[in-house]
C-alpha cells in the first residue's frame, strides 16, 4: 500500500477566502501501484506558476503597498475596484450637475444684466432726463457693466462646455466598467463553479472510498449481495466497488485539475487584467474631475479679475497714455453738477421772452404841476405844459403800461365798451395838440377812458389792424389768463364747476378717438412745441376747445397724451394725495392678490371728490388703451410704468425702492378696475 497525497489547490500559495478555501489535503488508502490521475507522490514538489501583481497599482510611500497588493489579488479586488469606480463616477455626475446648473444662472444673470444696460442707455438719453455730464458718465457706466455681463457670458458657456465634456467622460468611463464587470466577475465566476463541482466529485470519491474499504478489510455479511441484475458474491460486490472507487477517482483528479488551471489562468492574466483596467479607469475618472475642478477655479479666478478690471483698470506705467481706461470711480467723480446745471440754463438762452419796458409812474397836471419824463422813457409822445392842458374833468393822460405785441389782440377788444372813445387810425405825430382834445374819450357809465395799448419803442397799431398770423393763437411766454396747470383739483373745482378737469377729458376723448391703436402710446414724447402750444391754449381758456378735431392739436395725439402726464406731473398734490401715499405703499407690499385690491381699493374709496372723479375717468380709460394692447403695445404693466410715479408723486415717496411699489398700486388698480369702479 502506498500513500497517495491528492492534488491540493494552488491557493497554498495564495490563500483564497474562506468560502472558496474547501480544498483540504486528503490521504487515501489505494491498491498498490495505483496512481490517479493528476495526484503525484509524496515528495513531488507543485510547480504552480507565481501569480505577478496587477499592473497599474504604484505603492505608496507610506509601507502599504503589500496590504494594497493583498487585496487587489484576493478575491474581493476585482468587486472592490467596481464599487470604487461607481463612487469616481458618481462624484463626476454630481460635479457635472452643479456646473450645469451654475451655468445657467450665470447665463440669465448675464442675459439680465445685458438687459438692463440696453434699457438703461436708451432712458437716459430722453429728454425729460439729465443730459451734460451726468448723461455721458452714465452711459460709460452702463458700458462698464455691459462688459461684465460679456464676461458672466463667457464664463457661463466655459462653465457649459466643462459640462459637455464631463459627461461624455463619464458616460465612457460607465461603459468601460460595465464592460470589465462582465468580464472580470464572470472569469471568479466560472473558477468558483469549477471549484464547487470538484468539491461534489471529492465527496462521491470519498464515499465510494469508504464502501470499498469496509469490503476490502473483511467487514462481510453472509449471504448474497443483491443488485440490479441479481444476487451478487462478496468478491463480485468489492469488485464492482473498485471500479467505481477507480472512476471517482478519475473524475475527482479531472475537477481537480481544471479547478487548478482556470485560478492559475485567473491569478495569472485575468484578474490582473481587469485589476489594471479599473485602476486605470479609476484614475481616469479621478484626474479628469480634478482637472476640471482645476479649470473651474481659475474660470472664476478670470471672471473675478476680468469685473475687477472692468470695476477698476489697470493703469499704464507711464501716465499720459491716450485712451487710458478710466475706473468706475473716475467715471463717477467726473459727473460735474455746476457745470450741468449752468449749461442747460445758458442752452435755454434762444427761448427768454422779449424784455418789457420798464413801469413808470406818470402823475397827473393836475396834482403835481408839470410833469417830468423820465428820460428812460420809450415812447415819443411827450407831455403838454400847464397852460395847453385839457380841462380838469378831462384827464389828461393816464398811466400806461407797455405791452408786449403777442398781447395786442387781446387787450385791444377789452377797450370796445360803450361809452368809450377810440381812435379811428393811427396819428402821424404825438406832438403835443390841445386844440385837439377830441382824441381822448369822454368818462361816461362804462368807467375810465380807454387807450389803445402801446408797445414800447414803437408806434401802437390802429384798431382794426389784424393781428400777426405767424405766432401761436395764445402767447406762451406769459402768465396765463385762466391757469390749469400746476393748479390743486379741489381749485378747478370750484372755479370751473367740474369734478372732472376739462383739460383731462379733452386729452382722454383726443386719445379715445385717434391714439388707441398708436403704438407707443404714453410711453412715447410727442413734440416740445406742440405741448406748450396745448399748454397755452388751456391756460388761457378751454371753452372753445373741442378735440375731436384732430386739427385742435395740430394731428399729434402723442403730444396730447404728453400734456395728460404733464397735468397730473404738475398737481401741487398728486391725484392720488401724499396723505394716502403710506397706505397706497403698505397695500402694494401685500402678497395676496385679492387682499391687495381690497385694501387699495378702500383707500381709493376715502380720496376726495375731484381725485375720486378724476381717478375713475383715467383708468376707465387706460383701460380702454390695454384692451388694444395688440396694436399699440401697450399692456397694463406698460402702463403702470408710466403712470405711477406720475399719479403717486415721483418726490413723494422717501425711498427710491418705491417706485416698484408704486408702479404695484397702478397695475393693481387696472388689473381689477371694473372691481373698483363701475362703468356707467
Amino acid at each position: 500500500m502506498t500513500t497517495i497525497q491528492t492534488p491540493t489547490s494552488p491557493m497554498a500559495e495564495h490563500p483564497p477566502s474562506s468560502e472558496q478555501n474547501r480544498l483540504p489535503s486528503l490521504t487515501t488508502t489505494v491498491p498498490e501501484g495505483h496512481v490517479p490521475n493528476g495526484a503525484h507522490v509524496d515528495g513531488e514538489k507543485d510547480s504552480s506558476p507565481a501569480v505577478a501583481s496587477p499592473a497599474g497599482a504604484t505603492a505608496p510611500p507610506d509601507g502599504s503597498s503589500k496590504a494594497f497588493d493583498d487585496v487587489l489579488q484576493s478575491d474581493i479586488g476585482v468587486s472592490t475596484l467596481l464599487n470604487r469606480l461607481k463612487q469616481s463616477i458618481a462624484s463626476a455626475r454630481d460635479f457635472t450637475s452643479f456646473l450645469k446648473k451654475r451655468s445657467s444662472l450665470e447665463e440669465e444673470n448675464a442675459q439680465g444684466l445685458r438687459k438692463l444696460c440696453r434699457s438703461t442707455h436708451e432712458s437716459v438719453r430722453r429728454p425729460e432726463n439729465r443730459q451734460g455730464s451726468y448723461a455721458q458718465q452714465y452711459d460709460e457706466i452702463t458700458r462698464i457693466h455691459e462688459r461684465m455681463a460679456e464676461n458672466g457670458l463667457q464664463f457661463s458657456q466655459s462653465l457649459h462646455q466643462m459640462h459637455e465634456d464631463l459627461v461624455e467622460m463619464t458616460n465612457n468611463i460607465e461603459r468601460g466598467r460595465k464592460q470589465w464587470k462582465q468580464s472580470g466577475l464572470s472569469a471568479e465566476k466560472r473558477v468558483s463553479d469549477s471549484e464547487l463541482l470538484m468539491e461534489k466529485a471529492k465527496a462521491k470519491y470519498d464515499s465510494l472510498a469508504e464502501d470499498y474499504d469496509r469490503a476490502r478489510t473483511g467487514d462481510r455479511q453472509s449471504g448474497m449481495k443483491f443488485g440490479l441484475k441479481g444476487p451478487k458474491s462478496a468478491a463480485q460486490h468489492e469488485e464492482d466497488l473498485h471500479r467505481k472507487v477507480q472512476a471517482a477517482d478519475t473524475d475527482y483528479a479531472n475537477k481537480v485539475q481544471t479547478a487548478r488551471s482556470q485560478r492559475r489562468e485567473l491569478l495569472s492574466t485575468l484578474r490582473p487584467q481587469a485589476v489594471k483596467a479599473l485602476v486605470d479607469l479609476i484614475k481616469e475618472c479621478d484626474s479628469a474631475l480634478t482637472l476640471q475642478l482645476q479649470k473651474f477655479a481659475s474660470f472664476n479666478e478670470k471672471l473675478i479679475l476680468s469685473n475687477g478690471i472692468c470695476v477698476s483698470p489697470i493703469k499704464a506705467q507711464q501716465p499720459g497714455s491716450a485712451q487710458e481706461p478710466r475706473s468706475l470711480r473716475e467715471v463717477i467723480h467726473s459727473i460735474d453738477n455746476e457745470r450741468d446745471l449752468r449749461s442747460h440754463i445758458v442752452g435755454l438762452s434762444g427761448k427768454l421772452p422779449p424784455k418789457q419796458s420798464d413801469i413808470q409812474y406818470r402823475q397827473h397836471p393836475t396834482l403835481g404841476g408839470k410833469q417830468q419824463t423820465p428820460p428812460s422813457a420809450n415812447y415819443p409822445r411827450q407831455v403838454s405844459n400847464p397852460q395847453s392842458a385839457p380841462p380838469p374833468s378831462f384827464p389828461s393822460q393816464l398811466p400806461q403800461i407797455s405791452q408786449p405785441t403777442g398781447m395786442q389782440h387781446f387787450s385791444q377788444p377789452q377797450d370796445q365798451r360803450p361809452g368809450s372813445g377810440h381812435r379811428q387810425g393811427p396819428e402821424p405825430d404825438f406832438a403835443p395838440q390841445p386844440q385837439q382834445p377830441q382824441q381822448f374819450s369822454s368818462i361816461g357809465s362804462s368807467g375810465p377812458p380807454q387807450l389803445p395799448p402801446i408797445q414800447a419803442a414803437q408806434i401802437p397799431r390802429a384798431q382794426g389792424t389784424p393781428p400777426p398770423t405767424n405766432g401761436p393763437p395764445y402767447p406762451q411766454d406769459l402768465p396765463p389768463l385762466r391757469p390749469v396747470f400746476g393748479v390743486p383739483l379741489d381749485t378747478l373745482f370750484r372755479r370751473d364747476a367740474s369734478a372732472v378737469p376739462m383739460v383731462v377729458s379733452q386729452c382722454l376723448q383726443a386719445v379715445d378717438l385717434y391714439g388707441l391703436d398708436v403704438e407707443g402710446i404714453y410711453r412715447l414724447s410727442g413734440t416740445g412745441s406742440h405741448v406748450n402750444r396745448i399748454k397755452a391754449i388751456f391756460d388761457n381758456g378751454s371753452a372753445p376747445v373741442d378735440f375731436r378735431n384732430p386739427d385742435d392739436f395740430m394731428n399729434d395725439v402723442n403730444s396730447v397724451a404728453g400734456v395728460l402726464k404733464q397735468f397730473f406731473r404738475d398737481l401741487p398734490d398728486p391725484l392720488l394725495t401724499s396723505e394716502h401715499y403710506a397706505e397706497f405703499i403698505e397695500a402694494a407690499k401685500l402678497d395676496d392678490e385679492t387682499i391687495r385690491r381690497d385694501s387699495v381699493h378702500a383707500i381709493i374709496n376715502s380720496l376726495p371728490d375731484p381725485n375720486y372723479a378724476t381717478l375713475r375717468a383715467l383708468i376707465l380709460h387706460l383701460h380702454r388703451v390695454q384692451e388694444h394692447s395688440a396694436s399699440n403695445r401697450m399692456n397694463a404693466g406698460n402702463l403702470a410704468i408710466c403712470f405711477g410715479p406720475t399719479l403717486m408723486g415721483s418726490n413723494t415717496g422717501p425711498n427710491i425702492a418705491d417706485a416698484g411699489y408704486q408702479v404695484t398700486v397702478v397695475n393693481s388698480i387696472l388689473h381689477n378696475t371694473y372691481q373698483i369702479f363701475d362703468d356707467d
